[in-house]
Parts: C-alpha cells; structure tokens; sequence
C-alpha cells in the first residue's frame, strides 16, 4: 500500500463479481455492527449521493453509444470523490462504522483487469483522488459462469430488472474481473478476505459476520 493512502479502520467494503450475493451480506453486516451498539451507515458505489447516483446512471444505463475505457473510469472516480466527500468522510468523522457495497478495489478489477487500463493510472488515482482505503475487504469469490447464472435467474424472475450495462458484459470480461480480484486479494491478505460465494447465502452472510467481529476485535 502507498504510505500516502490512509487506512480507516471502520471502513469496511464489500467486493466481488456479478451475482455473488451482496446484498445478503450487507444487511447481515449492518446487522451485526446495530447490535454492537454502533452507528452504521450502509452505502454504494457507484452511487451514495444524489450527484453520484447520477453518475451511476450514466455508468450503467445501456445505451447505444459505447463508453471508452478511460470515459468509465474517470467517471467512477468522479462519482467516488463525490461519495467520499459528502458521505464516507462525514460519517467516518463522527465515528461511525461505514459498509460501502464496492470501493476503490472495483476499479482494479472492472476497469483494470476486465477493461485492461494500467493499474499505475488506478494507483494514480486513487492516490490523488481517494487518498484511503479500508480497514477490512470482504471479496465474495464466485466462479464468473455461477454468477452469470444467478443475475440471469434474477432477471427472468417476476419483477426482475433488466441487466445493466457492465452485468451485459461477455463472459472472458468476467473472468478477467475475477481474476484482478483475486491478484489483489494474493497481495494484500491482511486487508482482503476471500469468502466463497457459492455456498448457501445464509453460510457466506455468517462467514462475512464472523471476519467482521474478528476486525472489530482486534481493534478494541
């Protein structure tokens, strides 16, 4: 890690590739930090304000004009900046724990290895823009086919959203998505944490809770 990134404790992120069961673990995890008596603030990326909904939009909405590579990261970084500013800042200075659904490490994966823009420009970036990174990373691994699966089961389902823009990706972007998780994962063992996703959601969400209170251990 560059020592110009401050590590926050409390920030807590949740990483993986499409259909591996987000949702279920962040709800367990706000749950969890509830009943130890904390404030909890549960939040996005691309997202976490109105201006960086907005961004999200862009970001995901299909549309028939292709987005350049460098056009999708710099607008996840600027809907980040935003987010930080307005929401995780905020929320880590008055002592909250914050649970965010995707950081900085989704960069390297989506626009890293599933786009294959240099890690250096990322690094850049987040040294300049972001300048944190979170205390613990909870990756929810899912073999790339598995999870395609799961987002088309949720999209046929009754009430079911249309894939995104970026969940409409072919399945080798995946795998490259998947595999840049992972390398970092290999890297930096002492912040990320590999769960496997494909167990039942009930078994990943408890695994999730346990490394939590783990961290939230060891920093008593």
């Amino acid at each position: 890690m560059n020592a110009s990134i401050k590590r926050c404790p409390r920030l807590v992120t949740i990483e993986g590739g499409e259909g591996a069961g987000k949702s279920t673990v962040l709800d367990a995890l706000a749950q969890a930090v509830r009943a130890d008596g904390h404030e909890v603030l549960l939040t996005r990326e691309p997202g976490g304000t109105p201006l960086a909904e907005r961004i999200r939009d862009l970001l995901l909405t299909p549309s028939t004009e292709a987005l350049a590579a460098h056009t999708e990261l710099m607008l996840m970084f600027a809907a980040r900046a935003q987010h930080l500013a307005q929401t995780l800042l905020p929320a880590l200075d008055r002592g909250a724990w914050v649970i965010s659904d995707r950081f900085t490490d989704s960069s390297y994966a989506y626009q890293g290895g599933g786009r294959g823009l240099p890690a250096a420009l990322i690094e850049t970036l987040e040294r300049e823009i972001v300048g944190v990174i979170p205390g613990l990373t909870l990756l929810l691994d899912l073999p790339a086919g598995q999870g395609r699966e799961r987002t088309r089961i949720r999209e046929q389902a009754p009430g079911g959203r249309h894939l995104d823009r970026i969940e409409r990706e072919h399945d080798a972007f995946f795998e490259r998505v998947r595999a840049a998780y992972l390398a970092r994962a290999a890297a930096d063992p002492e912040r990320i944490h590999v769960i496997d996703a494909s167990a039942p959601a009930s078994e990943v969400a408890a695994a999730a809770v346990a490394r939590l209170r783990h961290w939230a251990d060891a920093l008593r």
